[in-house]
């Protein structure tokens, strides 16, 4: 037993590996890695120049891109326009909408007002007793089929 455990400490001892100061020292790279690493870098001159030629941008690629970020900077400003334009008028009608409000209550106020100072019988008595004005009898009166309008014009006599 003891014969095997000196082996294992001689074997341990093979294993470690012991640094000595205080900086780890710098491995030496394989070669294999370099020679892939230089396969690598050789390119064939018809790559470079594809390369090349895909990094400079000419003419025709500035304006292939110019000309469609124009277009959408001026539809996005057209679009912001118009979504202006509609709030504005949505604004505008909303106040249009409150001033008319405040017209129909001075109208129904007004109406209401006028209505209630007015005394019919007092207008019948003084038509009647002031004015001489009669009631209609049946053959002065002539019915006219309406039209669904609350509107009729007069356009020749009306017969006796």
């Amino acid at each position: 037993m003891a014969v095997n455990t000196g082996n294992r400490r001689q074997s341990a001892y093979r294993e470690s590996v012991y640094v000595h100061g205080n900086t780890a020292r710098k491995l030496e790279l394989v070669p294999a890695y370099e020679e892939r690493r230089q396969e690598r870098r050789k390119v064939s001159p018809r790559t470079r120049k594809n390369r090349e030629r895909a990094l400079h941008m000419n003419i025709g690629s500035v304006l292939s891109l110019a000309i469609p970020m124009v277009g959408a900077a001026l539809i996005l400003t057209a679009y912001l326009t118009l979504q202006s334009d509609i709030t504005n008028s949505i604004k505008n009608i909303a106040a249009l909408e409150s001033t008319l409000n405040n017209l129909k209550m001075d109208n129904d106020e007004n109406y209401s007002r006028i209505t209630s100072s007015v005394d019919l019988e007092e207008v019948k008595r003084i038509a009647i007793q002031e004015l001489g004005m009669q009631y209609a009898q049946e053959g002065q009166i002539i019915r006219f089929n309406g039209e669904g309008s609350d509107y009729i014009r007069q356009t020749g006599n009306i017969p006796q």
